[in-house]
């Protein structure tokens, strides 16, 4: 067996297990709590590691803030999505394929998004993280734009840049939010309502 090929040691998965259990802990508590209310030490108690793990698995409440938008803005349906959206050629179809994407990582990762938002604007270093996230997600979106310019599929006053903002304003952070948690529609409505919206600011008649 060569050395790629080899199963981790049981110290490597014993110290994943922690790593996730710490991560895991931090992402309930920071919900229920808020990022600041939660101290290092309730995270430690739930995840049944002591505090100096929390420290050393994570640098502290900070690091495991990183790693949470990181797991958000990298979680593996975004390159599933990408993939797929290099497939279609119907430009509606994208963007009720964009909506759909939207409206399931906000079910998945919501909380996450909520902490981020609520914190970045008190902690320069989840500030930093919150940057750097929100690029992968505004990257993700011009990604669509410039399909739908690839096919043509563009109004004729609207270029792919454009087109990346008004997708932005539909499928960023704030329209979901307002709808299902403002609004109380549903997800299936707020879903179909932004595909629609989208799919009349953005493509030619």
């Amino acid at each position: 067996m060569n050395q790629a090929s080899k199963p981790p040691s049981r110290r490597a998965e014993y110290a994943e297990l922690t790593r996730r259990a710490i991560v895991d802990a931090a992402r309930r508590l920071f919900a229920e709590r808020g990022f600041f209310a939660t101290r290092v030490d309730e995270i430690a108690a739930e995840a049944r590691v002591s505090p100096a793990t929390v420290y050393a698995v994570s640098g502290g409440k900070q690091g495991l803030m990183g790693t949470l938008i990181d797991e958000w803005t990298r979680a593996p349906i975004i390159a599933e999505y990408e993939e797929r959206f290099a497939r279609l050629e119907d430009p509606a179809e994208i963007l009720r394929t964009l909506s759909f994407m939207t409206r399931t990582m906000r079910q998945d990762w919501g909380d996450v998004m909520r902490l981020a938002l609520a914190t970045a604007p008190h902690d320069q270093a989840v500030a930093a993280d919150f940057a750097l996230g929100t690029k992968r997600y505004r990257d993700g979106v011009g990604l669509v734009a410039r399909r739908l310019a690839d096919l043509g599929a563009l109004a004729t006053d609207v270029d792919a840049d454009e087109a990346a903002d008004v997708l932005w304003y539909y499928f960023g952070y704030a329209s979901l939010f307002t709808l299902v948690d403002d609004n109380h529609w549903t997800y299936d409505r707020a879903e179909r309502w932004l595909a629609r919206a989208a799919s009349d600011a953005l493509l030619r008649k």
